[in-house]
This record gives C-alpha cells, sequence and structure tokens, in this order.
C-alpha cells in the first residue's frame, strides 16, 4: 500500500523553465558549465554552482549555505513561484531517440522505503548518503525526483491521457532535443483518483536514485528526532519522486573496461576463460550479445564471443543468474582478481548507449586491455532482485529517462 501525495511544487515561470532546467551537475565537463554559467543567469547551475559569480570553488558546509541563499534570491526574483496547493504533475518527455515517457511527479514516503514498499535493488554507500543528508538538510530543498515505477495500470494511464489532452502548463526543448511537459493536476476528484490507485499498489521500485532516497530517509530521521510534535506527516516525511509505469522504463547494459590482463599473456588469459566459457574469435567483426548469460569481449585488436558453460555454474538466486554477477564471479574477481568494482581503480564502466565501437576505441588507444559487453538487465531480473532482498553489482543498470533539475522542487 503505496502513499504517494501531492505537493506544492516550486517551480519556474513559464517564460523561462527553459532557461533553468538542467542536466544533472556531474554529468557536464568543466568547459560546458563554465559556458552555461557565463551565458545563462537563469540556469539552475547557477544555484548549485553559487561559486561562480566570485570566480572561486566553494565546498562542503560554505557552499550548501550560498546554495540555498541563491535559490532564495531565484524566489525573491520572481524567477520560481509556488503552486497555492498541493498538485500532482504529469511529465512527459519525448528524446531524440523517439522514446516517449510518461510520469507523474509526486511526493514518495519514507516510511514505505523503510517498510520495504519502496524496494532497491543496488546498495548504497554510508558517506554519500550522510553527505547529501547534510546537503539537503542546510539548502532545505529537493531539485532531482528518484525515478520509481509501477507496475502498467490501465485506470492510472487513462487519468493521465484525459490530463494531457489538455495544453501543457510547461513545452521546452533542450540542446539535446528532448522535448518536456509538464501539467498541473489540481483538481481534487483527480489527485483522489490517482491517490487511491497508488494504495492499491503492494510494491514500488526505486529505478533510479538509491542514494536520494537513502539520504532523504535519513534527513527524516534526523528532523523527526528534533520534533517533539512529530505527526509523520511533514515534508520531511516525503521525498520527491518520478513515478513512470514499467513498460515505459528504459534500460541499457554497463559495458565493463579492464585496464590489464592481471599480469597474463593473452593465450594464459583465453585459456583460464576456457573453463567456464565457449569461446569463439569473431576476428575484427562486431559482436555483441544477443542471449542472456552470452558476453562479447574486445582483445588485442579481435571480438570474441563467451557462452556460459551452464553445467559448471550454479544458479542459486536470482542475483546468481544476473549477467553483471555471472561476469565478476566467472572472470573479473577469480581470474583479474578485481575484488571491489566499486573501487577498484583498474576497472571502468560504459553505458550502453555508446555501444561497443566506443568499447574498441578505448582498448585500441592503449587506455584499456580488454573489454566485455553485456545484454541489457531487464525489469524483470531487476523486481526479483529487489523482491528476494539482494542488491546488484554497481553499474548493472544505466535507466532513462533522466529528469532535469530545477522543474519541479520539494521543499522540506
Amino acid at each position: 500500500m503505496a502513499k504517494i501525495i501531492p505537493f506544492r511544487a516550486v517551480r519556474p515561470t513559464r517564460d523561462k523553465v527553459s532557461l533553468v532546467a538542467s542536466r544533472s551537475y556531474h554529468s557536464y565537463s568543466a568547459d560546458e558549465q563554465e559556458a552555461r554559467l557565463r551565458d545563462n543567469p537563469f540556469s539552475f547551475l547557477q544555484i548549485i554552482n553559487p561559486g561562480f559569480k566570485y570566480h572561486k570553488t566553494i565546498s562542503g558546509k560554505e557552499r550548501y549555505t550560498m546554495v540555498r541563499n541563491r535559490y532564495q534570491e531565484f524566489k525573491e526574483e520572481a524567477v520560481f513561484l509556488q503552486d497555492p496547493s498541493p498538485c500532482y504533475y504529469i511529465y512527459k518527455i519525448v528524446n531524440r531517440d523517439g522514446l516517449i515517457f510518461h510520469g507523474i511527479v509526486a511526493a514518495a514516503s519514507v516510511k514505505d522505503y523503510e517498510n520495504n514498499v519502496i524496494k532497491k535493488h543496488e546498495d548504497t554507500i554510508e558517506y554519500r548518503e550522510t553527505l547529501f543528508k547534510d546537503y539537503l538538510k542546510t539548502v532545505g530543498f529537493n531539485a532531482e525526483a528518484v525515478l520509481l515505477t509501477y507496475p502498467d495500470n490501465p485506470e492510472l494511464k487513462n487519468l493521465i491521457e484525459d490530463v494531457m489532452r489538455s495544453r501543457s502548463e510547461y513545452e521546452f526543448t533542450t540542446t539535446y532535443r528532448d522535448t518536456h511537459y509538464l501539467w498541473n493536476v489540481s483538481d481534487g476528484k483527480i489527485i483522489s483518483a490517482i491517490k487511491k490507485l497508488f494504495t492499491e499498489m503492494g510494491s514500488i521500485y526505486i529505478a533510479d536514485g538509491h542514494h536520494r532516497t537513502a539520504s532523504s530517509y535519513l534527513l527524516a530521521q534526523d528532523y523527526k528526532s528534533e520534533n517533539e510534535e512529530h505527526t509523520g506527516e511533514e515534508p520531511y516525511n516525503f521525498f520527491m519522486s518520478y513515478l513512470i509505469p514499467e513498460s515505459e522504463l528504459k534500460i541499457y547494459e554497463f559495458n565493463r573496461l579492464i585496464k590489464d590482463l592481471n599480469g597474463l599473456s593473452k593465450e594464459d588469459f583465453l585459456i583460464k576463460l576456457d573453463t567456464f566459457y565457449r569461446i569463439e574469435n569473431r576476428g575484427q567483426s562486431y559482436y555483441k550479445p544477443s542471449k542472456k548469460h552470452h558476453f562479447s569481449m574486445y582483445l588485442d585488436g579481435e571480438f570474441y564471443s563467451l557462452y556460459l558453460r551452464m553445467n559448471l555454474y550454479n544458479f542459486n538466486s536470482a542475483l546468481d543468474a544476473l549477467d553483471t554477477q555471472i561476469l565478476y564471479s566467472t572472470i573479473l574477481k577469480p581470474i583479474l582478481e578485481i575484488e571491489d568494482v566499486r573501487s577498484d581503480q583498474r576497472i571502468n564502466y560504459s553505458n550502453g548507449k555508446k555501444d561497443l565501437v566506443y568499447v574498441k576505441s578505448l582498448v585500441d588507444s592503449g587506455d584499456f586491455k580488454v573489454g566485455f559487453g553485456l545484454m541489457p538487465i531487464t525489469i524483470d531480473e531487476m523486481k526479483k532482485i529487489s523482491d528476494e532482498g539482494l542488491t546488484m553489482p554497481p553499474k548493472s543498470t544505466y535507466i532513462e529517462p533522466k529528469l532535469r533539475s530545477g522543474v519541479t522542487i520539494y521543499e522540506f
């Protein structure tokens, strides 16, 4: 029984939304950031990079305080407004690849996260949780929604389609050629209907934003301990989320790149692989796996297909059947001696949108010795991992859609 509620979003005025909206801070190169900060005074980057106006890099608590100050300035200058009553927000994205996403921006309950109604499939790193919690507590708002996914629901789909027949509050196209639309839902009957449909769902899954969710939970615990009149309904008990149906979630793989063969010659490496895999040399012909438990490998100017010897591998859980785990258990750990795929500097990752041409180019450049291509994980695999209380290896999924920051903002 999920508690997904409307909220009073702080958001840009209609005439400035295309200028305010920005990608995730870390997705910009240094040159891109500087250009946007220099040329666009309304970019949300101005808020989260407050030291730019002083030509100084600022970090830690000082930066958090300045972020809050910049945010307040945007409100004072009427770049942002706040809706007078709680709303759901229907958000549609049409990306340049032709993919279309329809979802609802709403507030999700940290209690549901605690009680495993909102389920996770990835581990989080404690220091990152605490760091972001401290950031949220200082700035007082969150501008990046957690991506949640729910089982396809015909009634909810019909409600969303009915709302989208009216004129959208926002319609803007980014320089990446993605078009964004947003509709406010303030009608009491529609709000009640949406809220009821979510309460009938047994489970909702985190698709992207595990650290943001965990940090929001920690924040709520802090505020609860400080509030003698805590009721559980305060804004800090919820976090901003973007909920889309499972059928619209687009999951890409993360391919693996390794810097060396752990002291092995090419021939000895292939012999060790032979224990768990049937190997075919495909020469310079690109090979992308088309089935689960098949892998592509690019080594020394040639592509190989690796077929798992099923009779030699034990499938005891949903995690054991995951290709990222299979690769780790049969190659990365025992042969290449990469124990911690989170921190080992010998491994890197390339999301599947860049394909194996990109992997090949990095190996050919000499930066890496070998590259592995995988099949994307499915939504059913992701759910099985969550339902069994397990977690995937890091960089198992690259998920779309990616929302822009600053379009809707949730205040605690």
